[in-house]
């Protein structure tokens, strides 16, 4: 089915029109753009994620599979361009184990980083975006993994709603930090007091891993076996490259949220359209 027949299908009566869509602010041809103001949160990441798998997905590619709400739609559309034959030869690297149930569900052959280091593509939502297209993610989680899979890959796309489009890091979603259980309060403060997060206030996450709401009692743990610290911040945070490197070599942080330098182009939905943003 041709990509225009599967978005109307998908959005009707909401998506209304095929128009140009702005790449960088520039107009290019043949993409969906939306005259309604009635979508819905899920449906404009339902809209990026089929998109990035329409867009970026080849036949014979190998790709990573990010987590969270608006990835598990890109899963969701490579288990279907599987299903109708449309795609062929995909195998796939996810990212958490419940990106790994959702592709076993669909179908979609998995392998992990150990049999193919190298990947084609690599798709995820995030949780910021800042002007140089440098990321906050893992408020799901799963940032260890992602990382180490989205740096693998050729391309990373990027699939966000323009709510996560800002002009800085820090105050609009906390930024997460995987730590080891031992001697984690140690690790928080010597977290909160790295010069490039000044003002930050470090809070272990509780209950689930997989949001950084408290919902339990107990410490937060990652696939991997460790905690999570979010970091609060009322400002931006000045240098994001400065702020990763002196988390990084923090003894007893395993990573960090802060994606720097990695985006190759960031698909945004919103009440005008679909956007693209490409990196300088």
């Amino acid at each position: 089915m041709k990509v225009a027949a599967v978005y109307a299908l998908l959005f009707s009566p909401l998506v209304s029109a095929w128009a140009p869509v702005r790449v960088n602010g520039a107009l290019a041809p043949r993409s969906l753009s939306t005259v309604s103001a009635a979508l819905s949160q899920d449906e404009l990441k339902k809209m990026v994620g089929y998109k990035a798998v329409d867009d970026y997905v080849k036949s014979g590619m190998k790709v990573g599979l990010g987590t969270g709400s608006t990835a598990a739609f890109a899963v969701e559309r490579l288990g279907e361009l599987l299903k109708s034959g449309e795609l062929k030869d995909i195998i796939a690297v996810p990212t958490s184990v419940r990106t790994k149930e959702q592709a076993e569900e669909l179908g979609i052959p998995l392998v992990t980083l150990d049999e193919e280091s190298e990947l084609d593509v690599a798709i995820d939502g995030a949780d910021d975006v800042d002007d140089d297209l440098n990321l906050v993610k893992g408020g799901g989680g799963a940032l260890l993994r992602e990382k180490m899979v989205e740096v693998c890959a050729k391309k990373f796309i990027v699939i966000v709603d323009e709510s996560k489009i800002g002009k800085g890091l820090g105050p609009a979603f906390p930024i997460p930090v995987e730590i080891t259980p031992f001697c984690h309060g140690h690790t928080m403060r010597k977290v909160a007091a790295l010069p490039s997060l000044k003002g930050c206030k470090a809070q272990l996450r509780l209950g689930s891993s997989s949001n950084n709401q408290i919902d339990g009692d107990e410490p937060a743990v990652t696939d991997n076996g460790n905690y999570i610290v979010d970091l609060f911040f009322e400002e931006a945070i000045k240098d994001p490259v400065a702020a990763g490197n002196e988390l990084k070599n923090t003894v007893g942080v395993v990573d960090h949220g802060l994606f720097c330098g990695m985006t190759t182009a960031v698909i945004i939905a919103g009440k005008d359209g679909i956007s693209v943003k490409t990196a300088k």
